[in-house]
């Protein structure tokens, strides 16, 4: 059974930095595509970043240039470095997991909540 543990969400003032980090068990992992996607009240689901088995990332527009997606296989875990952020990177952030790069996120995190506020 694959689970996916987020942690590292929080307050912080704009401009400011966060590090989310989110472990995978039940799953290969190295060969899985991993994604950190967010949702703010009332706005629609927005992938924030992927990185596949090949360490190839992406990044949405938005946070292109302020976020960086990392992976450890060793340890199972994706990261997401979050940088001079805005009010607007306000949401709860999730982890998911593409089992085998398919190119379907079948797996999601909890969830962790990421404020950005003075």
């Amino acid at each position: 059974q694959v689970q996916l543990m987020e942690s590292g969400g929080g307050l912080v003032q704009p401009g400011g930095s966060l590090r989310l980090s989110c472990a995978a068990s039940g799953s290969t992992f190295s060969l899985d595509t991993m994604a950190w996607s967010r949702q703010a009240p009332g706005k629609e689901r927005e992938l924030v970043a992927s990185i596949d088995s090949g360490f190839t990332t992406e990044y949405a527009n938005s946070v292109k240039g302020r976020f960086t997606i990392s992976r450890d296989n060793a340890k199972r875990t994706v990261s997401l470095q979050m940088n001079r952020l805005k009010p607007e990177d306000t949401a709860v952030y999730y982890c998911n997991l593409d089992q085998g790069g398919q190119g379907n996120y079948h797996y999601w995190g909890q969830g962790t909540q990421v404020t950005v506020s003075s």
